[in-house]
This record gives structure tokens, C-alpha cells and sequence, in this order.
């Protein structure tokens, strides 16, 4: 149907083939571009499925996706250490002396709105000051609900993204996409939970390899999965405007890619595509939702080589889809004999 059910299926799949004595190092998900695995990753993380990403950081070891979590759990916990040194420390001015300082404060008092508003804060950080501090009360108070609370934060953190990354533009539509994904959640808690962060030595933004020995799924852009292979091989995103991404100028190009994408699989090939897809850095006017077609390096009439299945929700078996053996009806027709 969507994005979010394209990943629980990818995740049902891959655990289903485990449990068939396939493991995970001779699976993997190939997809065009690095963010279209954001989905797949968290839903890897929730079911404790080890992986390990070419072509990209991991959506979650992403610095400005780190930052934007880390202001949610400060809100949640108030003694969470790690993520209130790493909210404070984004602020202009704000060192890690004061950073402590501030720490403390709030650890000796109740109210955490309170002894934030009763903190003198440094020249520089003066101007994002009663920001900050009005965005951490509200949200502890959870006086908008969620997932209204992850705009307030993303709203917060967006002339931060500008200050501190060059790419600011690109990043801002990963929190867009989290918001998305976060509002798939029933509490700020309950997606928070479900989430795993790295320990504080791993914040660098800096992707982590995962050590050789160890059985993990390979997630790679279908770049840096030239020459090699897999027994078994999901494909995300098989629709116009991912493969061939709308960016690309070069059509025979993206035609080589998905080719390349395709015989990277040695026993079995699934190309998945998501009818329904969320779009990003779109206006307020926009809809944020597009419906998807099959890639046109799939035309109707190459699909008869395939398998065509339909998956339900929830853990449903594969529908085969077959073609109908009822009539067409003319329903302009009916309509005029009935009421012309």
C-alpha cells in the first residue's frame, strides 16, 4: 500500500527466508537512492535484524536525525544525560561548561520549563534562548499530543540545520521523513522506545561497519552493489520517479542501473512497489502524498514474466494476481438506459 508496509513485508520476507536456512549475509534490499531505505531501516532495527548499509550513512546514525531524536528523549527524560548535553550543545555559544551547568540546574529542580526559564543563558545564545526553552516545556508537558509534538521540534530545529550544515536543504528532508515515520507511532514514547540509538562514542554521524565474522542483510544503493551478488534480492521503490529517478537526466542510465539491480540476485528476484509514496520538500499547498506506477522499464507487456503478488497487511500470504474472466461493463451505458 505505502512506504511503511513496503518495509514490514521487506522485514517479513527476510526473517521468513532466515527461518528457510537462507541467512542474512545472501540477502539484501537494493534501492536508487540512499534515503529510500529510511523505512526499511528503522523497521530492521524494531525486529533486531543485524544490517549493514553501502552507499550512505544509516538513516539513524545520520547526525541532524540523531539531533532531532535526542531533543524528543530529553523531553521524555529530563536525567537522559547524553541527550541533553547534545540539545544544549547545538544552540550558538552554548560550550560544554555551560552545557553542565544547565544540566545540573534542571536535575535539582521539579519543573523543568521552570529552571530553564530561570537559567541566565550565555550573549550568544541569548536570541535562541526563550525558543528552546518554551519548545522543552511544552513538549514535556505534552500539551499539543503527538505526533504534533515532532513539528514543534522539527520547526525548532530547522534554523539550527541551516546554521550548521552546509547541506541543510538535503538534510531537512530526512526529518521530514522521520516525521513522517514518527507519526505512524501512538506516543512520543512509544517511538522512542522502539528506536535504537547509538552509544555516545558512535555519534559522529559516521557510518559503523559491522564486524566480519558477524550474519547481517546488506542494504546498498544499486551504485554499490555493482559486482555483487546475492541468493536472494529485494528491490525497492520500482516506480516512476525512484527508478528512473526523477532527477536523473540520462534515461539509459537509469534503464542500466535497474539491469544491474536485477542480476544481482542469483535465486530469486522481488521488485516491490509501494502504490502509495510520501514526497518531501514539497510546499504547504502541496499534497504529501503521490501514487505510484510501475518503473516504464516494466511496461504492461514485460510483465508477464513476472509473478505478480499482492500483499495484505499484517503478515498476509501473497495473493497471486490473476486475470479476470468477467465481462466488461459499460457503466456510461447503464446509466443513460436507466435514468435518460
Amino acid at each position: 500500500m505505502d512506504e511503511s508496509a513496503q518495509a514490514r513485508h521487506v522485514s517479513q520476507q527476510i526473517l521468513k527466508a532466515r527461518e528457510a536456512g537462507v541467512v542474512f549475509k545472501s540477502q539484501a534490499a537494493l534501492f536508487r537512492a540512499s534515503h529510500h531505505s529510511a523505512q526499511l531501516e528503522i523497521e530492521l532495527t524494531r525486529k533486531n535484524i543485524p544490517f549493514k548499509k553501502y552507499g550512505g550513512l544509516k538513516f539513524l546514525e545520520a547526525a541532524h536525525v540523531k539531533d532531532v531524536i535526542c531533543v524528543l528523549r530529553w523531553c521524555e527524560n529530563s536525567r537522559d544525560k547524553i541527550a541533553g548535553f547534545r540539545i544544549l550543545q547545538l544552540l550558538p555559544g552554548m560550550g560544554p561548561n555551560t552545557a553542565a551547568k544547565i544540566f545540573g540546574t534542571v536535575q535539582r529542580e521539579r519543573n523543568v520549563g521552570k529552571a530553564l526559564s530561570k537559567f541566565s543563558a550565555p550573549k550568544a545564545t541569548a536570541e535562541d534562548w526563550p525558543g528552546f526553552v518554551k519548545l522543552i516545556a511544552s513538549v514535556r508537558k505534552g500539551e499539543h499530543g503527538w505526533p504534533a509534538e515532532f513539528e514543534l521540534a522539527r520547526k525548532w530545529y530547522e534554523p539550527q540545520l541551516v546554521r550548521l550544515f552546509d547541506d541543510a536543504a538535503n538534510r531537512a528532508g530526512d526529518i521530514v521523513q522521520l516525521e513522517q515515520i514518527a507519526s505512524g507511532y501512538k506516543s512520543r514514547q512509544k517511538f522512542l522506545t522502539e528506536l535504537t540509538l547509538d552509544p555516545p562514542e558512535a555519534t559522529s554521524g559516521e557510518g559503523h561497519a559491522a564486524v566480519a565474522d558477524d550474519d547481517f542483510l546488506t542494504l546498498s544503493t544499486i551504485h554499490s552493489a555493482k559486482g555483487r551478488e546475492w541468493k536472494s534480492v529485494h528491490i525497492l521503490n520500482v516506480v516512476d520517479g525512484c527508478i528512473p529517478s526523477d532527477r536523473a537526466d540520462d534515461l539509459e542510465e537509469e534503464r542500466r542501473l535497474l539491469h544491474v539491480a536485477m542480476t544481482r540476485a542469483r535465486d530469486e528476484l522481488n521488485l516491490v512497489v509501494p502504490h502509495r509514496l510520501y514526497t518531501y520538500m514539497q510546499s504547504n499547498l502541496s499534497d504529501r502524498h503521490v501514487y505510484g506506477s510501475v518503473s516504464k522499464f516494466i511496461p504492461e507487456h514485460l510483465q508477464s514474466f513476472f509473478q505478480r503478488r499482492n500483499w495484505a497487511d499484517h503478515g498476509s500470504q501473497p495473493q497471486f494476481i490473476r486475470k479476470s474472466s468477467v465481462a466488461e461493463v459499460d457503466i456510461t451505458s447503464r446509466l443513460k438506459e436507466r435514468w435518460g
